[in-house]
């Protein structure tokens, strides 16, 4: 149980990891550039983003974390590994709903000023709610593990020799 748990949490960790970079300082940097600039190295970002390992913690999060509330169903932690699982279920579904759209749109054809202006604001706003999300599932993983902890640990009441 504490090691899907704690694989959920590290999952997690990185996914919001990923969109708060994004947030901080990809994004903010590559605002600089100019419009052509701008809508190639989005590509390219795109592009990469698309491999193995990103899909792997990316649906990773989701399947972790549902795996580890399954597991959890009967303790007293349960709400948060299930508010985890809920928020970040939210931010996947922002994710393949809006950002993954907006980035699709990038792939055509057109000026490198309108293909910006129809991307750049809707991208940076449904990143930064996703980021949000994210990070709220992280929080409440972390939560659920240190209750995982404490559950694990024997109570000062009990002695070691059981009598």
């Amino acid at each position: 149980m504490g090691t899907v748990l704690g694989a959920a949490t590290v999952a997690m960790g990185l996914i919001a990891g990923a969109f708060y970079i994004f947030a901080c300082g990809v994004m903010p940097g590559l605002a600089r550039s100019d419009d052509r600039v701008y809508v190639e190295v989005m590509r390219d970002i795109n592009d990469a983003f698309e491999n193995p390992v990103f899909f792997l913690s990316f649906i990773g999060a989701l399947a972790l974390t549902g795996v580890s509330a399954w597991q959890v169903r009967e303790a007293p932690y349960r709400g948060w590994v299930w508010a985890a699982a809920t928020a970040y279920a939210l931010a996947f579904f922002v994710t393949v709903a809006f950002n993954i759209p907006l980035n699709d749109g990038l792939k055509g054809t057109g000026d490198p000023a309108a293909l910006r202006e129809e991307f750049e604001g809707p991208w940076l706003a449904w990143n930064a709610l996703r980021a949000v999300l994210a990070t709220v599932a992280v929080g409440c993983l972390a939560r659920a593990l240190v209750d995982y902890g404490r559950s694990r640990r024997p109570s000062a009441h009990s002695s070691p020799s059981g009598a």
